[in-house]
């Protein structure tokens, strides 16, 4: 009874949050905001209708990962090789510049900071290392809802994937030299290797089993099934590898974008259309429950007792995705709108953020529990500030760009 119960409060969760959605679109916002507010609102610290009992329930953190998973499919799908083929190097440099210059300008501002202050430098790295990876799913959902389409669009698909890896693995690296600086206990380099492609790996694998079993199927059903079914075999992987890890910490949102890129590349664009056209539904629904569990964890009460830090915080982000993104487009010669434009869709951060101060803080509760507080107490604060921010930005980015309502179908397809 206790599970019906939980299942109950999430279902009327994800009928608010809908709801909530349907009221911020009517005021030219995108849905997303909405269902980020009535996160907050439901979740713990307000209403308690998605409690700590529900966010932490076992069947939840399944299905959250299923959902996950099926979130990659947006991206995944858009990655078709015959069509990144040219714009390919333009995307790859400026992933690199954009999240490596949030790293520096980060890891530097703190740098000083802590330097006059007196806190251990190798925090500033730490801030550095949680602040460059971006978190897709706010971005993706604005595409979706407003149906953008254009130069920043296309650059923003792929690099929601690549971004990801490059956020992992600065993060992994930063987080074994802070371990071996503070503790005895050193990761090791190839562990770090493993934690960040394994979740690629396991999607490439099964994604090209799903593809060669979906270049025999004739029907859209059939195809439909099939992938289904390989999506949830990929995920059951996952989780398998999952529980021999000392922490859970593969991506399943990653699993899902190289599952679908694999099979997206080897059928016809005809069959992925009718796939995609009658996943719709189930990925609207996975973007709510996903944005959700982003949204209820975050104390709205930070917000009043946020500090210098936060600040310093949020707007050295800004300004380090803001002007890597600037210079990598410049360099790679990107259209200008995707100079101008595309940083202000790299800010939404919130999920990533916590599952890297997570980890952070754990590596340093017990040999500078001090420091501990610092990084948990700003990131926390900024989380629940700059995914709101976040999220009108990444809206004007588009409308600037003149992107919105533009699409024609695929991606933003509804």
């Amino acid at each position: 009874m206790d599970i019906l119960f939980e299942v109950l409060r999430l279902v009327a969760a994800v009928v608010l949050a809908f709801a909530a959605g349907k009221l911020i679109a009517r005021l030219k916002l995108p849905s997303i905001l909405g269902w980020l507010i009535a996160g907050m609102i439901m979740g713990p610290h307000a209403l308690n209708l998605l409690s700590n009992q529900v966010l932490d329930a076992p069947w939840f953190g399944v299905l959250e990962h299923i959902f996950e998973c099926t979130f990659g499919l947006i991206i995944g799908t858009e990655l078709i090789w015959k069509k990144m083929k040219q714009a390919g190097p333009q995307i790859l440099v400026t992933t690199v510049t954009e999240s490596l210059g949030t790293f520096l300008v980060v890891s530097a501002v703190f740098g000083v900071i802590f330097w006059f202050s007196g806190v251990p430098l190798y925090l500033a790295f730490m801030f550095g290392g949680i602040a460059l990876a971006t978190a897709p799913a706010p971005s993706l959902s604005v595409v979706r809802d407003m149906e953008t389409d254009g130069p920043v669009t296309r650059t923003l698909i792929p690099m929601a994937a690549l971004d990801d890896l490059v956020g992992a693995l600065v993060f992994f690296l930063v987080i074994a030299f802070v371990s071996a600086h503070i503790s005895s206990q050193e990761i090791p380099v190839a562990v770090i290797l493993l934690l960040v492609f394994l979740p690629v790996v396991i999607g490439a694998v099964t994604g090209f089993l799903t593809g060669k079993l979906l270049r025999h199927t004739r029907t859209n059903g059939g195809a439909l099934t099939v992938m289904v079914l390989m999506l949830l075999a990929s995920a059951g992987v996952a989780f398998f590898l999952n529980s021999l890890l000392p922490a859970p910490v593969l991506n399943f949102m990653l699993i899902g974008m190289s599952f679908s890129t694999a099979f997206a590349n080897m059928i016809s664009e005809e069959q992925l259309q009718g796939i995609m056209k009658s996943m719709n539904p189930v990925i609207g629904l996975a973007m709510i429950v996903v944005i959700l569990n982003l949204g209820a964890p975050l104390d709205y009460h930070l917000i009043f007792g946020a500090g210098i830090y936060t600040a310093v915080y949020i707007a050295a982000r800004a300004v380090g995705k803001y002007c890597g993104a600037w210079f990598g487009a410049s360099i790679s010669h990107a259209p200008g709108a995707v100079r101008r434009y595309l940083g202000f869709t790299l800010l939404p951060h919130s999920g990533v953020s916590l599952v890297f101060t997570g980890i952070a803080v754990s590596v340093l509760n017990g040999p500078a529990p001090e420091c501990a507080a610092i990084l948990q107490g700003t990131i926390a604060a900024a989380a629940v500030i700059n995914e709101i921010l976040a999220v009108f930005i990444a809206k004007k980015g588009f409308e600037w760009a003149g992107e919105l309502h533009q699409a024609k179908g695929g991606l933003q397809e509804t």
